[in-house]
């Protein structure tokens, strides 16, 4: 089995790669871990450096959880929900985890919804934790 998480490295998605750790030792699933960033001019040398390091964090605590993996940040000039949603059928992925956080109605119309998108359009079973 195969199993992706979508990681910002918000307490949520910190919950939802704790969850999809558990559930992979039970399946003996392949954890894949994904950071989207849009990439291009926007991107700011700190938040590369900040998500890298995080990404570090990540790929330390799968191994000392003996949990086959792969973490990747992605730039390919997608929103994340696009970037996880792509990811995910192009490597047949059987299930994704992604934290939720609770935002305004006016934040999510302005910014939209990353989880939101990931569960309407992946084409597995989508896990939410918050």
């Amino acid at each position: 089995m195969k199993f992706l998480v979508a990681y910002n490295g918000s307490t949520e998605s910190k919950a939802a790669l704790d969850l999809a750790i558990k559930h992979a030792s039970i399946f003996r699933a392949k954890v894949f871990v994904i950071t989207s960033m849009e990439g291009g001019h926007s991107e700011k040398p700190e938040d590369i450096a900040r998500v890298n390091q995080e990404l570090k964090r990540v790929q330390q605590k799968l191994e000392s959880a003996g949990t086959e993996h792969e973490v990747q940040e992605m730039a390919r000039g997608l929103s994340p929900g696009e970037d996880i949603v792509i990811f995910a059928q192009e490597n047949h992925i059987d299930q994704i985890f992604v934290g939720i956080e609770k935002k305004s109605r006016t934040r999510k119309l302005l910014l939209g919804s990353t989880a939101q998108y990931i569960i309407l359009k992946a084409t597995c079973p989508v896990t939410t934790i918050k």
